[in-house]
């Protein structure tokens, strides 16, 4: 009986000792272009590319992407959508909420075609944000 007990407490104690990991991706940006609507409903042309150097964090344990740009956006992750891949493009995309509770769905791109160069889509209703991230 007090082998049983030993086994059970060193059992319960390497359960203890377990670390569980996250998932946490940790990009960089290059740059950043802004896509938006004018006011009949129709989609412009992409703004010019801007650089900046940002730090983007997609951490799925907590369920949220964080774009550490001047203000930070934080986007919580309501849904994963199912890897897709084509000849030329392969897409990761989330279903989130930001920082005001507004919906938006964020795809991180792997272009095929271009050396495998990533961008970080952010899709509002009203407007696109793409970044440039390796």
């Amino acid at each position: 009986m007090k082998t049983a007990y030993i086994y059970i407490v060193l059992l319960f104690f390497g359960l203890g000792l377990q670390q569980t990991y996250s998932q946490s991706y940790q990009f960089k940006t290059s740059g950043f272009s802004v896509l938006e609507k004018n006011e009949r409903g129709k989609w412009g042309e992409w703004s010019n590319l801007d650089l900046v150097n940002l730090s983007v964090v997609l951490d799925t344990n907590k369920h949220r992407i964080v774009v550490y740009s001047q203000e930070i956006q934080l986007f919580r992750i309501m849904d994963y959508i199912e890897r897709e891949e084509n000849d030329t493009d392969i897409t990761y995309s989330f279903l989130c909420k930001d920082n005001n509770g507004i919906d938006c769905k964020l795809s991180i791109i792997t272009r095929k075609k271009q050396d495998y160069r990533k961008q970080l889509y952010i899709n509002y209703e009203d407007r696109i944000i793409v970044y440039n991230i390796s």
